[in-house]
């Protein structure tokens, strides 16, 4: 199989997903930085790869991939003899049911709003909205305990890392710098024991750091 290029921040959430899979796989690619910060993901040339300008697109034996389920899913066959699923048809369906709730109902709450008006906004100068932060809260209290009953310790579906925690991990290292955190994961023991641990992997240190 030809190196993948990976193309994305190595800031983003969903770019530090794939990249979690790819390097707990042990697998050899480029990472092309497209700066979402000064607009490179709206270039001609990022949009022929990415109709959408959003990140991460993945480029492997002259096809092109985005959307980052399907580049998980994609890589975990093909490179990761599907290590990062699981065998059961029902935990499987689990995994996706999780990851969906993550990117429908976190995602939003606690990256779009949450880190981006307490972490982005201020690095930029600019002022926090205290009521966007507020009223984002419960949305995210809501997803977390949703994810939280289906979770399996040690980690999200049981003994081994999946996709899913490949999803929540970048998640939880942006939103753990927020005085939010602590609320929206007070009902969430099992998140947060899950969380104490794979914080502290090195795969998870070596690209999130």
């Amino acid at each position: 199989m030809a190196k993948p290029i990976l193309y994305g921040t190595p800031r983003s959430t969903y770019v530090r997903t794939v990249r979690l899979l790819l390097e707990e796989a042990g697998a050899d690619y480029d990472l092309k930085d497209i700066d979402i910060f000064t607009g490179e993901n709206q270039s001609a040339e990022y949009l022929a790869l990415n109709p959408f300008g959003k990140v991460p697109t993945l480029e492997v034996e002259g096809e092109t991939l985005y959307e980052t389920s399907a580049i998980t899913g994609y890589l975990d066959t093909v490179l990761a003899g599907s290590k990062f699923s699981p065998d059961a048809p029902l935990l499987q369906a689990r995994m996706r049911q999780i990851m969906a709730i993550i990117d429908t109902y976190l995602y939003p709450a606690a990256v779009t709003t949450i880190v981006i008006q307490r972490l982005i906004v201020p690095s930029q100068g600019g002022k926090t909205d205290e009521d966007k932060v507020k009223n984002a809260v419960a949305p995210a209290q809501k997803a977390a305990t949703a994810i939280e009953s289906l979770t399996v310790s040690p980690y999200l579906l049981g003994n081994k890392l999946t996709i899913a925690d490949f999803h929540l991990i970048p998640i939880f290292i942006y939103l753990s710098l927020t005085p939010e955190f602590a609320a929206i994961t007070a009902q969430t023991p099992k998140l947060r024991t899950w969380w104490d641990q794979v914080s502290q992997h090195p795969t998870v240190k070596k690209v999130c750091a």
